[in-house]
């Protein structure tokens, strides 16, 4: 074999291999070419993302998304972003997202096994813990209390698997509400529709700073699980991630994030004075001194 047939060989041989990098950056492509970034973002997932009293998108995820976009703009050199908000639920943000119709998405989206099939996740941001809220005078002090009582859980979330597998296996006789949002959910226990709200915990610390009477409320029970929450992309968006866990890892390592953790979470965060008095837990400054992607189940 000639020597110039056999580099045309090995040429033709490599060019799926220079595809694929091509194919990886698209979304950092597109973000190039139209100076938008579009943001996926909750409604009423409380202190992580969440409209305002001025319908203004805040929160201590949309805080860091914001942070990581600034990020994107550095590495792609661009003089300005623009950021478009894109508000989802938990039933549509993962379609969202693999559609295209979502860049990013940072809110309250738990990383595990089987979503990580169907997209990228971050490095995690937080850890939370699945517990329920009950009112102080249910006699409900753990999910084995739960027999003949109506729980409500928000729709499409891990919290709404579990506890189906939980009655289930459990053999107890209870009913299970869901509602669309976190708000919908707690506004059924508030109303006496429902007699637990299961979900995150920090989520429901969220919900209760918000009532008309929180010191009514409290979270109870051994948690179901600990679960790790992340930034979602498509899932050959591998350079994309790059840049944000890359981000999210500088904001740890710098304190920044903690800083951001303290604003959302032990300070008041509406102008009536609304704070959710939550000091980081353990496994939230582990993760902070050791950033990583790893899901929790």
């Amino acid at each position: 074999m000639r020597p110039t047939t056999l580099i045309a060989l090995l040429l033709a041989t490599a060019a799926p291999l220079c595809a694929a990098p091509a194919q990886a950056s698209e979304t950092l492509r597109k973000i190039q070419q139209t100076g938008t970034i579009t943001l996926g973002h909750r409604q009423s997932s409380v202190p992580f993302s969440y409209y305002d009293a001025r319908k203004q998108v805040v929160g201590y995820a949309h805080d860091l998304s914001t942070l990581v976009s600034q990020a994107i703009r550095r590495e792609l050199q661009l003089p300005a972003l623009t950021t478009k908000l894109v508000p989802v639920t938990a039933q549509n943000r993962i379609p969202m997202v693999v559609s295209g119709n979502v860049d990013l998405e940072c809110g309250s989206t738990t990383h595990n096994l089987e979503r990580a099939r169907q997209v990228l996740f971050s490095t995690s941001f937080f850890v939370i813990s699945t517990r329920l809220m009950v009112h102080r005078d249910a006699g409900i002090q753990d999910f084995k209390d739960l027999g003949g009582k109506r729980v409500v859980v928000t729709a499409g979330t891990t919290s709404e698997r579990l506890i189906r597998t939980f009655a289930e296996s459990s053999g107890l006789k209870f009913q299970i509400l869901t509602a669309r949002e976190h708000e919908e959910s707690f506004g059924a226990l508030e109303h006496g529709q429902a007699d637990a709200f299961m979900m995150d915990d920090a989520l429901l610390y969220g919900e209760r700073a918000k009532a008309q009477q929180p010191l009514d409320w409290i979270v109870v029970g051994q948690p179901m699980t600990r679960e790790a929450y992340g930034c979602m992309m498509r899932k050959d968006d591998l350079q994309l991630k790059r840049i944000v866990d890359g981000e999210i890892a500088r904001l740890m390592r710098s304190g920044e994030l903690l800083a951001l953790y303290r604003k959302w979470f032990e300070r008041p965060i509406t102008a009536k004075g609304l704070n959710l008095n939550w000091p980081p837990s353990q496994d939230v400054l582990e993760l902070f001194g050791n950033p990583n992607d790893r899901p929790l189940q």
